[in-house]
């Protein structure tokens, strides 16, 4: 919330008033453009109810679990606290996928650094809430961890050296728990910081518009305007999904097997991570061999810092071209029969699903993009073309 005082300022804080008050915004974004800051919100939301939730927790392998419980049913108002903070885990990564797709389908990428900063705050996420995941000590948490720690071994030369010092020993163990704990505690202020970055960098050169223009005209002050928008789209976010999730439904996407105590012992039928990772590891087990499928899975995530390259684009906006839209609405259902595959059984016909849906995530990437932006760039020119010759042949005409 802002604290505006006379004369719309905070404080008489130049920095502030220029970034939250006075900051130009084009007149024409949409509501898209507010998953930005609500991202910033999810990620204040985490931090506090993490740092309440440490308070309770003990990192150590016979008394993690039965923290978690104690959290639960012991502390005041601790299951509130606690599905406060899982749910929001969900809620921050459905937030930046839609802040993503926004950002691809009207090209935000062009401003390499502003996506640069993005995909790496992506990247921490990720490790954030791995880390976070192993920290319940179910029987999910601890074979995912098992299984994705050991994906570092497939690194050539080093990789068993890697794996071992992530686990401080030879396997998972209590020194596993407590550099995970440490490393989830520290890494939100990282991110944090890095948010304050993407801000920065955002407001330096400006946002774009649904147009995917840098225009310094059509702009007004972002308070009281897009602020209003903002604070709807939060409180909407948080009175109408959320509070489902929270009160009525708090443990919809969580595992099972996750409400058992981990058990070295006996293996899941059946290891999935958290739904935001079924992508990522659909792409993983659609490759038959190890190290393929850690390249493959690798790639699908670093892939992204690629799109700053295609920064010669004319065409600025998916906004009026339909053959772009239909592109990435198809890539987008693809994600979403990733995510449905990766939370399947390893058995036909999901692998050979797995193995032609990841072809077709690549192939968007690598063909369909690429060769899209060099046909809207060859039409551009020749529609410049046609109206230079145009304006020729009517000058010469009324000379």
């Amino acid at each position: 919330m802002l604290f505006i005082l006379k004369n719309k300022r905070i404080f008489n804080l130049p920095i502030l008033n220029n970034h939250l008050i006075d900051y130009p915004t084009p007149i024409n974004i949409n509501y898209f453009w507010s998953f930005g800051s609500l991202a910033g919100f999810c990620l204040a939301i985490q931090i506090i109810s993490g740092i309440l939730v440490s308070m309770h927790y003990t990192p150590h392998v016979l008394f993690a679990f039965n923290s978690v419980e104690h959290i639960c049913r012991d502390v005041d108002f601790g299951w509130l606290i606690r599905y406060f903070h899982s749910n929001g885990a969900s809620l921050f990564f459905v937030i930046v996928y839609i802040h993503i797709g926004r950002g691809l389908y009207f090209k935000s990428y062009r401003n390499s650094i502003l996506w640069i900063s993005g995909v790496l705050i992506f990247l921490l996420m990720m490790a954030v809430a791995f880390l976070g995941y192993v920290l319940v000590w179910g029987q999910m948490s601890f074979w995912g961890a098992t299984v994705i720690t050991n994906l570092f071994s497939a690194i050539p030369f080093i990789g068993e050296n890697v794996a071992c010092w992530l686990w401080g020993g030879f396997s998972i163990s209590n020194a596993t728990l407590n550099r995970f704990f440490s490393l989830h505690f520290a890494l939100p202020f990282l991110i944090a910081g890095l948010s304050l970055t993407h801000i920065a960098v955002l407001h330096e050169k400006g946002s774009t518009n649904p147009l995917g223009l840098y225009s310094k005209l059509d702009k007004i002050a972002f308070y009281p305007y897009f602020y209003v928008k903002d604070m709807f789209g939060f409180f909407f976010i948080l009175g109408s999904l959320f509070t489902y999730f929270l009160f009525f439904d708090p443990n919809i996407l969580g595992h099972p097997d996750n409400y058992q105590r981990a058990n070295s012992v006996v293996t899941p039928a059946h290891i999935v991570p958290e739904w935001y990772f079924l992508v990522f590891y659909a792409i993983l087990r659609s490759i038959p061999n190890k190290q393929g499928g850690v390249l493959f899975m690798a790639a699908s995530i670093l892939i992204l810092f690629t799109l700053p390259c295609q920064n010669n684009l004319k065409v600025k906006s998916s906004k009026f071209d339909y053959s772009s839209q239909f592109l990435y609405w198809c890539f987008i259902m693809n994600a979403c029969l990733l995510c449905w595959l990766g939370a399947q059984v390893v058995e036909q016909p999901y692998i050979i699903a797995g193995q032609i849906s990841t072809f077709c995530y690549f192939l968007y990437f690598f063909i369909i993009l690429p060769e899209m932006f060099k046909l809207q760039n060859l039409c551009w020119s020749n529609f410049e073309n046609y109206n230079g010759l145009y304006n020729w042949y009517w000058y010469w005409i009324f000379k």
